[in-house]
Order: structure tokens, then C-alpha cells, then sequence
């Protein structure tokens, strides 16, 4: 039986694009001539991240920054997958003038809206886009995220952001990228990024629950959708923990989300969140 989710995998990123575009064209319509979206919010029919309230999900991350990664206003930010701006906008209103943040992202569409909008409006705010392949996002290249480097200088943020980025990579991609995060990040800095860790708990909750399900096995990880391999990637709890020590990284704190069917009170988001520092 096929879900909508199923549907979705099937079309092509530009279809994806497009459908959404043409499906909340009413909506975006009704709010440009109303004046019910302000210039830095994206139209809806143009927001390709995860479901959800886009300005509500973003302002409640900028307060996990505050709280669980001690973010202060003069901090410079890097957030990887930044997409078209959840993350960026909220922090447009805390970061001051001595603060600065890096955006990159695979899908070009969202880079050249956030320059249009973000960008202008606040030049201590940058966006980059990365030409690299994701089977969900972006099929016009073979440029692998396994052999991208940063485009920064070493100990260079005082937080890293990833959020549903980790969820859309297999295991050479998440590798190297913790390997970059260390590079780029500051002694003292933070990471939060956000995974689907498969662990007794999730496993356990998967088997009498209707949230996802990754049945897909292939070693340390699990897929949601054999088809599209980097739709949902969900990595087995040891190896990932691993991985994260041999790259010189520290688990500082480790929130378990609902997504397997745990109580939403319970959780502090949808995906699993991980505090990281520097060993």
C-alpha cells in the first residue's frame, strides 16, 4: 500500500518543487496581497524542508542554541543544510553585529532566496550553494558529500548547526562531515545536529507504533525507502557514537525525539538532537 510519502519519493526534485509550488499558490497569493508574511519568510509553496510551522520550528531551535549550546549574540554561526532560512531567520534577530552566520546548502533554490532576502537585509548573514548529490534533493551532479571541505578556516564557529541533515546522508558522507565539523569548529564551541538513532528504546517503540519504521537493514544503518536511499537514513546508536569519538568529537547530551512513537512530552523534537563538543 502506498503512503503519500511514498508518492513523494517517486517524483523528481523539480517535480517535488513544482507541485508544492503550484499547491500553496492560493495561500502565498492571499499572503503577499494581505501583508500576512513579512519580506524575510519564505512563501510556503517554496519551503522544500521538513512539514511543520516553519517560524515556530525555527524560533523553538534558536532557544535549544540558547540553552543546551550557551549561544550568546557576538557568536559566529555555522549551520549546514541551511535550506531557505528556518534556522537563518530566527537568528537574524539575536546574533548583533559582532555575531555572524555561514549558511550552505545542496538546493540552489533555497541559497538564491535567502540571498535575495536574508542577506540583503543583514550582511553579517552569508548563504553558499554546494553542488552535491542527494538521491532526495539534488540528482544534476556526482560530486559526493564523502569529499566535500569546508569552505572555512579551522576553529572558526562557536556553533554548528545540522539539523534533518544527518537523516539524508550514508555512513562516507556523515563521516567526513564530522571530520570537517571538528576542523571548523572552536575549542569550547558546540554542534547540535539531529539524527534517527536506532537504539533497544526506538527499536522496541518502532514494532507497536505508526511512526517510522526504518526495515531497510544495511549494517549500521537503516533506510525508510530502499528506492531513495537518502530520503530517511536512521544509524544504529553504537556505531554512530563511535564514529563521532574517532573524529575527536564529545556526546555531551543526548535527547531522544518522538519520531519512533515516544510521548511528545517527553521529547524535545520530532528527530533525535546530540550536543556535541570538541575532545
Amino acid at each position: 500500500m502506498f503512503s503519500k510519502r511514498n508518492i513523494y519519493y517517486l517524483l523528481s526534485p523539480n517535480i517535488r518543487y513544482f507541485v508544492r509550488r503550484f499547491y500553496f499558490l492560493p495561500i502565498d497569493l492571499w499572503e503577499s496581497i494581505t501583508g500576512k508574511r513579512d519580506k524575510i519568510t519564505p512563501p510556503k509553496g517554496l519551503i522544500f524542508i521538513g512539514p511543520g510551522d516553519f517560524k515556530k520550528i525555527g524560533e523553538n531551535y534558536l532557544n535549544f542554541f540558547i540553552e543546551y549550546c550557551g549561544l550568546k549574540p557576538e557568536h559566529r554561526v555555522l549551520d549546514i543544510g541551511c535550506g531557505i532560512g528556518r534556522i537563518a531567520i530566527p537568528l537574524t534577530k539575536y546574533l548583533n553585529n559582532n555575531g555572524s552566520y555561514e549558511g550552505f546548502d545542496i538546493v540552489k533554490k533555497g541559497i538564491d532566496w535567502c540571498n535575495k532576502h536574508i542577506k540583503r537585509a543583514f550582511p553579517n548573514f552569508n548563504f553558499l550553494h554546494i553542488d552535491l548529490k542527494n538521491d532526495l534533493y539534488n540528482l544534476k551532479t556526482n560530486h559526493a558529500a564523502k569529499n566535500f571541505i569546508f569552505p572555512y578556516k579551522t576553529n572558526e564557529f562557536d556553533l554548528i548547526i545540522l539539523t534533518s541533515v544527518f537523516t539524508h546522508m550514508i555512513p562516507d558522507d556523515v563521516e567526513n562531515y564530522l571530520k570537517e565539523i571538528n576542523k571548523v569548529m572552536k575549542v569550547g564551541g558546540k554542534c547540535l545536529a539531529t539524527f534517527f538513532i536506532l537504539n533497544d528504546s526506538s527499536r522496541e517503540l518502532m514494532k507497536s507504533h505508526d511512526g517510522l519504521n526504518f526495515k531497510y537493514k544495511y549494517g549500521n544503518y537503516s533506510l525508510l525507502d530502499k528506492n531513495v536511499k537518502e530520503a530517511n537514513v536512521a544509524y544504529n546508536e553504537e556505531y554512530l557514537f563511535k564514529v563521532i569519538k574517532q573524529n575527536n568529537l564529545i556526546v555531551e547530551k543526548s535527547m531522544y525525539g518522538f519520531w519512533p512513537g515516544r510521548p511528545r512530552n517527553e521529547s524535545l523534537d520530532f528527530q533525535d538532537i546530540l550536543i556535541l563538543s570538541k575532545n
